[in-house]
């Protein structure tokens, strides 16, 4: 199917051509905009997401109005290709978009391939791509995790190999990506350079949105491009499906709603729900995930990997309460009413034998926020003091008392920039009436490495282990302080095994958990 030339020409007339978003040195074409016209590019890779059983959703960017053609087989020749005519890719989502491939085999290996095609029916140069069915029948799952990318001052140098951790976790060859929230740093400016100390020099990548804080939607979308500009992101994106979600630096940080931004360097927007609402459209232009998949149409979601998984994607960053709330007595929200319930009442009717629970903000690790002077300020659940449910505190317990009776239930975060297994007890805690569980946490992938945090026991936290620098802002060229975690799941479910891995490939702890 070619688009009508009708339609392309409306495209253009109206929005003008497409370049490589956030103006990259050096990387604009250096065709001619004719050229450039007659022939579209995939300029940033391609990626799939949120799996099924017949098929996954694939994302791709063209630098023109373009329409996004692709063919999926289960063959590596693409014998037996099905073919997805999906949109036309325009200005309006900054020339994104994405195609819901169906009708594979459960539990395969897809190999797809995505073009575009022009109003004169020329086409792009193809990329390629693979990704894993949801599977219907017990199987060995693979899945990986990690969060925090191109933060505290870290960007993309070429010189030193680029975001090495992408390329370390696309070496696992896992089924499922889960990338933790903390996606992109938009209140994160880059310089130039970073003294690393002994004459050496970390220089990074630079992009017109990379230099300051984002506040327009174009800013923030150039975030999510800066980091596509890296060889060992776009190889993971195009290996595996990606289970994305958003934390608070997709915004900034230690973001709420309702919050006005205390940062100076806000200087044309300081509201946090017109910020939120920019960079949520950013999220979803940006990343191979549909807002349709959400149960609310933003982020939380719930992605079935076949008999012995379901996979409960949280978003705690749109409902919760002023961080400055953070230990009332009354209680508070970090995920709110609805989304509690959605996911108690997921938990209490999954019928897969394991349960993930993606957190992007941890349980136990108190995580302070000083932005406003306010020293009883918290910016996830814990709020420091041991004792009796506070706060953000008793959304928490009332989840876990609800679901007590839920076996085999896993937490999964990152947000701390660093690595831990967590075991929550509550003969160890002030709140006695759950069952035990893990929770662990492995970042940054590519950002600051930081300290480990102290721990709140209401809940009964044992840190089992933990790898993390004694002084802040430990950056990737120290790799070994760079972080990603690994579950794999029997073939029969009788047990899941949790690894935690530096951005060297090297295992640093491994947590061996049976089934209930």
């Amino acid at each position: 199917m070619s688009l009508s030339r009708r339609s392309f020409l409306t495209a253009s007339a109206t929005a003008g051509l497409l370049v490589p978003a956030v103006g990259l040195a050096g990387s604009r074409a250096s065709a001619s905009p004719g050229l450039l016209r007659a022939r579209p590019t995939l300029t940033h890779g391609i990626a799939s997401g949120d799996p099924r059983t017949d098929g996954a959703l694939v994302w791709a960017r063209s630098d023109t109005p373009a329409r996004m053609i692709v063919e999926a087989s289960p063959l590596e020749n693409f014998a037996l290709a099905r073919r997805f005519v999906g949109p036309v890719l325009t200005p309006a989502t900054d020339g994104t978009g994405r195609v819901r491939v169906t009708g594979m085999p459960p539990g395969a290996t897809v190999h797809y391939r995505v073009t575009l095609e022009s109003d004169r029916g020329t086409r792009s140069a193809p990329l390629t791509g693979t990704f894993r069915t949801a599977p219907v029948l017990p199987g060995t799952i693979r899945m990986t995790w990690s969060g925090d990318v191109a933060g505290q001052g870290w960007g993309i140098d070429p010189a030193r190999g680029g975001m090495r951790g992408f390329g370390a976790v696309a070496d696992r060859h896992s089924d499922l990506f889960l990338h933790s929230g903390d996606t992109i740093y938009a209140d994160n400016p880059l310089t130039e350079t970073v003294d690393l100390g002994g004459g050496q020099v970390w220089r990074n990548r630079m992009s017109t949105a990379k230099s300051a804080v984002a506040q327009t939607l174009d800013e923030f979308r150039g975030n999510h491009s800066y980091n596509l500009t890296d060889a060992n992101y776009r190889r993971l994106a195009a290996s595996t499906t990606q289970l994305v979600q958003w934390d608070d630096h997709e915004t900034f940080n230690n973001w709420f709603p309702g919050e006005i931004v205390a940062n100076p360097a806000y200087t044309q927007e300081k509201r946090a729900d017109v910020l939120a609402a920019r960079a949520l459209r950013a999220f979803h232009e940006w990343q191979p995930v549909s807002p349709v998949d959400a149960v609310d149409g933003r982020v939380y979601r719930k992605v079935s990997y076949g008999p012995l998984l379901d996979i409960f994607v949280l978003d705690m960053r749109s409902y919760k309460d002023s961080n400055s709330d953070s230990r009332a007595s009354a209680g508070g929200h970090i995920l709110g009413d609805r989304q509690a319930r959605w996911l108690v009442d997921g938990l209490n009717s999954s019928r897969a034998v394991w349960k993930i629970v993606a957190n992007d903000l941890p349980l136990g690790i108190v995580v302070p926020d000083s932005t406003y002077g306010d020293p009883g300020a918290d910016e996830a659940v814990a709020q420091g003091d041991n004792g009796s449910p506070l706060g953000r505190e008793v959304e928490l317990a009332g989840i876990l008392r609800r679901t007590r009776g839920v076996r085999n239930v896993v937490w999964l975060t990152a947000d701390v920039h660093y690595t831990a297994a967590n075991h929550y007890h509550p003969d160890r805690g002030a709140v006695g009436d759950f069952r035990p569980f893990w929770e662990f946490v492995s970042g940054p992938l590519h950002a600051g490495a930081f300290p480990a945090g102290k721990l709140d026991r209401t809940f009964g936290v044992e840190q089992v282990f933990v790898h993390a620098p004694t002084t802040p802002n430990v950056g990737p060229a120290v790799p070994e302080f760079q972080h990603f975690g690994e579950v794999e799941i029997d073939g029969l479910g009788g047990r899941m095994a949790v690894s935690l891995f530096d951005a060297t490939g090297a295992r640093l702890h491994r947590t061996d958990i049976t089934r209930e």
